[in-house]
């Protein structure tokens, strides 16, 4: 009588996790969490590179097989939070870039009416990922590290990542960092975040990706340049309250002169483009109603800041 083979976790977990039942989904996704943190202690080992990319094909079709747009946003805010549940950054990065690898490869067979559940699955993905990158306090190695994955997998030349998710990852990207960081990041860290976006767009020869990052970043930047000027002169007014300026403090900061918002916003768009050999201003309106990324220096008497978008 031949003895039946024992399935390795990660296939056994994919299995369930794909399966017809909800409950049994359900129950796979927490014992899931329960074994990565486990299996990612340092005494355990941790995951291979090929057994993370079944983990997320269990993942991908259980989202696939999720009705109902509430509970897909729930299982997607779940799935995109067990990032959390690895015990080292190296870990994290690897399950992140095996969820872009998946992506990737699995887009194509998309069909139309489950598009939005996996746009909602990456805009939470990224968003949990910048609050991991958050947790280590920005720490740059790490910030370093996230922006070379995202890059490689996703923005590259030479990455594999279609259109459709090249595109939705630059529209989002922004709007993700400042919901995450916008109290917290330093001006350098902003452009940090903006500089692989500057260095595709001076580098690639395809102009569907340099009209997405145009609009999808340096748009965005521009359109809340008047935010930044505001922000700037009600600074400059507080500081003065500050100093003792007591016959000041309850005037309003000076306004510029109409047209002068304009001005700044050109100036925005140059600084930003001034790293970027080639490119230049965009053009066109962008609806943006968002938290404040500082991109001023404060020790700087005016410099570019920006307001990104918020997720509808």
């Amino acid at each position: 009588m031949v003895s039946r083979v024992q399935l390795p976790p990660e296939i056994q977990l994919a299995q369930r996790l794909a399966g017809n039942e909800q409950v049994t989904r359900d129950r796979a996704v927490r014992k899931l969490r329960k074994y990565i943190v486990a299996r990612t202690q340092p005494a355990a080992g941790g995951f291979t590179h090929d057994e993370l990319l079944k983990v997320w094909k269990g993942l991908f079709y259980c989202m696939w097989m999720q009705d109902k747009p509430l509970l897909q946003e729930e299982l997607g805010r779940t799935i995109a939070q067990l990032i959390h549940a690895f015990q080292t950054t190296e870990a994290q990065h690897l399950f992140l870039q095996t969820f872009w690898q998946t992506m990737n490869r699995e887009w194509t067979g998309i069909d139309r009416l489950r598009l939005d559940k996996f746009y909602l699955l990456m805009r939470m993905v990224l968003h949990e990922s910048l609050k991991a990158l958050k947790t280590q306090g920005w720490e740059e190695r790490h910030m370093e590290q996230l922006l070379a994955l995202l890059t490689m997998e996703i923005l590259h030349p030479d990455s594999q990542a279609p259109n459709g998710v090249k595109s939705h990852f630059i529209e989002i990207f922004l709007e993700e960092l400042a919901k995450v960081g916008a109290d917290e990041l330093t001006a350098d860290q902003n452009f940090r975040f903006i500089e692989p976006f500057c260095r595709i767009a001076a580098q690639t020869k395809d102009s569907v990706v340099l009209h997405n990052i145009t609009r999808g970043i340096f748009e965005t930047i521009v359109e809340q340049a008047p935010f930044a000027i505001e922000d700037l002169m009600n600074e400059m007014g507080a500081e003065d309250v500050s100093e003792g300026d007591e016959e000041e403090q309850d005037e309003p900061p000076e306004k510029l002169p109409r047209g002068e918002d304009d001005h700044a916003s050109h100036v925005t768009c140059l600084h930003l483009c001034s790293t970027c050999p080639g490119l230049s201003r965009p053009r066109g309106p962008v609806s943006v109603l968002a938290p404040s990324l500082s991109l001023r220096n404060k020790h700087v008497p005016l410099s570019p800041s920006s307001h990104s978008a918020a997720s509808p």
